[in-house]
């Protein structure tokens, strides 16, 4: 999606790919808002948790998304939300809502419901989206698409890291397993799985930093001219 007011970068790939950093970095350094899209699939499951509904029971799911009322912030050149009136903050990176997300974002009228919100956060402004299915569903028109993969082995230590840092433990061999899991259902669900989208330019992060992949996108985008 482009036109003289607003422009979207979709960033997408699979989990611990490097997604969310080159998002939120390629947005600070063209001024323009992230979004991270799995935060609203996380902000669902966080609240179908705190009610007590069983995940793996989509009529139940269904049934919690009319009632819940979203409210959408930008803040610091980025959008965060409250559910009900409550910042889940960090709880949307608590391991119950990591191993229940997947499930939740499968249930087709939870997708329908937060494409439409995401849809909407253009009229914030200019966007970095990063997530699973933005330059494929979201925001399909956008010529600006990026793919990031790395090897599991590879997403596996960064994820492990990036836990220990935060919670004080992250055994690469449980999390490469998890993250497998993680990819078979996005990859398997029949509502917009985890698929490079048509256009979008494939960047393996395996051996790169995340200046160097940064600076690949920014680069595309300086020669397409939305970029200093």
């Amino acid at each position: 999606m482009s036109n003289n007011l607003v422009t979207v970068v979709a960033i997408d790939g699979p989990s611990a790919s490097g997604k969310s950093t080159v998002a939120r970095r390629t947005a600070q350094a063209l001024g323009w808002i992230y979004v991270d899209s799995g935060a609203l699939y996380r902000g669902m499951t966080w609240k179908a948790l705190r009610e007590g509904v069983d995940s793996a029971r989509p009529e139940n799911v269904v049934a919690l998304v009319p009632r819940l009322q979203w409210e959408f912030i930008e803040e610091q050149r980025a959008i965060r939300f409250t559910i009900d009136g409550e910042d889940p903050g960090q709880q949307l990176r608590s391991e119950l809502v990591r191993e229940a997300v997947s499930d939740i974002a499968a249930v087709p009228e939870v997708r329908a419901f937060i494409v439409g919100e995401l849809r909407k956060m253009a009229d914030f402004g200019s966007l970095v989206m990063e997530g699973r299915d933005i330059g494929s569903v979201v925001f399909p028109d956008t010529p600006f698409k990026f793919y990031l993969h790395a090897n599991p082995e590879e997403r596996a230590r960064r994820r492990a890291a990036e836990l220990a840092q935060a919670e004080g433990r992250g055994d690469v061999e449980d999390v490469l397993n998890s993250l497998t899991r993680r990819d078979q259902k996005d990859s398997g669900r029949k509502i917009a799985p985890l698929q490079i989208p048509l256009g979008a330019r494939v960047i393996d992060s395996t051996h790169l930093g995340i200046e160097e992949v940064v600076a690949l996108i920014l680069g595309e985008l300086r020669r397409a001219g939305v970029a200093p």
